[in-house]
């Protein structure tokens, strides 16, 4: 049994949502009891005491839209790489990219992204891979990466026809192949999606295939109108918009992720809420692709359910929480919005999404839950209690504040030190791969 201990605890749990001197019991990988420091550990006095040090104890944080092999990106220059707009960006940046990767850069790539993550208090990914250069058995060394470090992970892998018909049909059989993997999977930490690119990639033949290949129960993680050129390359191909043609396939529904959805119509934000289909906010990938703020605040107040994702731009969730917040209210200039739909996003909102997905209780503090906890080492400088915690998470706190992570009842990082992993090491390891794959890209 493991207790952590010794902090003020946010539990997310509307029946006990503050404790000011608490603890989370664990045993095995799900949370039997949530109480006073004190009465825990003399409730379990042979259980292995973690202490917060009286920083704060929430739940492992989710990211609801993530790209991991985006890793090897960080640092690399292409030569006559000048783009002029968000297809420039793709083409040049992430196509290139992801048309070099073999499954020993997915691999590396993942690792330095699971430890990434558990640094940064992540315990669960949804990740939408590609890598058009070898293709077959992606998912699976990702998700051998996540079985290896123990972060929770919902994988698929984007179908594309940008690299032709061969290659369309490996990735589809890549998703269909680890969803069948997942659904039989038993250890509740992993799960998979079937992905899609963006539609101006997707030929009607392609999404009729995907749709009568994707196994039964599936959902799918999708890009949607991320950028403007997905509208009009739906309405000038196919005489309609991208979320009416995604609901002509059969596509839409209460199991389906569409990325971004940054240049969504009102009827479109009526019919993903008709449908139940959720949608991945990712504040700071929309920034940096200068693609527009979506109407993310609409479309949750009409009732459609919105996490939170990265798109690969960091790790730390508690980043992307601040940045979301600010991005509304700049681009709505109205101080006032998104104090409460931010948070909703990453701390209600994902939890719904990755309880559904892994089919155990995620993103709360409360018995019979997910042993997914984790402690940030904050002493806050005015009080702090059930009323204000989310103004000291906002303003104090970030994904290096992490001083502790537990992931199904194990404790993966100890004190800012990873306890399984040989850090510098692996990380060593991903730097040769990363410049190997680099050479190749540049023709070294």
């Amino acid at each position: 049994m493991l207790l952590l201990g010794n902090g003020r605890v946010i539990t997310r749990d509307d029946h006990n949502p503050f404790l000011p001197d608490g603890c989370v019991a664990m045993e095995g990988d799900t949370i039997v009891n949530v109480g006073d420091t004190a009465i825990l550990k003399g409730t379990y006095p042979r259980a292995t005491f973690v202490d917060a040090h009286g920083g704060v104890i929430m739940p492992g944080l989710i990211n609801a839209h993530e790209h991991i092999y985006s890793a090897f990106a960080r640092g690399m220059s292409l030569p006559g790489y000048a783009p002029k707009g968000f297809l420039d960006i793709l083409d040049g940046l992430w196509w290139t990219l992801d048309r070099h990767l073999l499954i020993k850069d997915t691999r590396a790539s993942a690792d330095a992204t699971m430890i990434d993550c558990i640094e940064n208090g992540v315990t669960t990914i949804f990740d939408h891979h590609a890598s058009y250069g070898e293709i077959e058995g992606s998912l699976f060394a990702i998700a051998d990466s996540a079985r290896q470090y123990g972060v929770r992970v919902n994988l698929c892998y984007e179908v594309s026809d940008r690299d032709g018909a061969e290659k369309m049909r490996e990735g589809v059989r890549e998703n269909a192949a680890f969803i069948r993997f997942a659904q039989a999977d038993t250890t509740g930490r992993v799960a998979g999606l079937f992905g899609l690119h963006a539609q101006f990639t997707l030929s009607d033949h392609t999404l009729g295939y995907c749709r009568d290949q994707a196994p039964a129960g599936a959902g799918f993680h999708v890009h949607v109108a991320e950028g403007i050129e997905d509208v009009y390359a739906c309405l000038k191909e196919h005489g309609k918009r991208p979320v009416f043609r995604l609901r002509d396939f059969d596509i839409l529904g209460e199991n389906t992720i569409c990325g971004h959805c940054t240049h969504v119509s009102e009827a479109e934000i009526e019919l993903l809420a008709e449908t139940r289909t959720n949608v991945a906010h990712n504040p700071e990938s929309n920034m940096g692709n200068a693609i527009g703020c979506p109407p993310t605040l609409h479309m949750m107040h009409q009732g459609v359910l919105v996490g939170l994702g990265t798109d690969g731009s960091t790790n730390d969730m508690l980043e992307s929480l601040k940045v979301a917040k600010l991005l509304h209210q700049h681009h709505l200039h109205d101080a006032t919005v998104a104090w409460t739909e931010a948070p909703q996003m990453l701390f209600t909102n994902n939890a719904v999404l990755a309880s559904k997905a892994f089919g155990k209780t995620l993103g709360v503090l409360k018995p019979g839950a997910a042993a997914d906890v984790i402690a940030l080492d904050y002493t806050p400088l005015t009080p702090m209690d059930a009323e204000n915690y989310a103004g000291h998470v906002l303003f104090g706190m970030s994904g290096r504040s992490v001083i502790h992570t537990v992931i199904a009842g194990e404790l993966k990082m100890r004190d800012r030190v990873l306890t399984e992993v040989d850090k510098e090491a692996v990380l060593a390891h991903c730097r040769d791969t990363a410049a190997e794959l680099w050479g190749r890209i540049v023709g070294r």
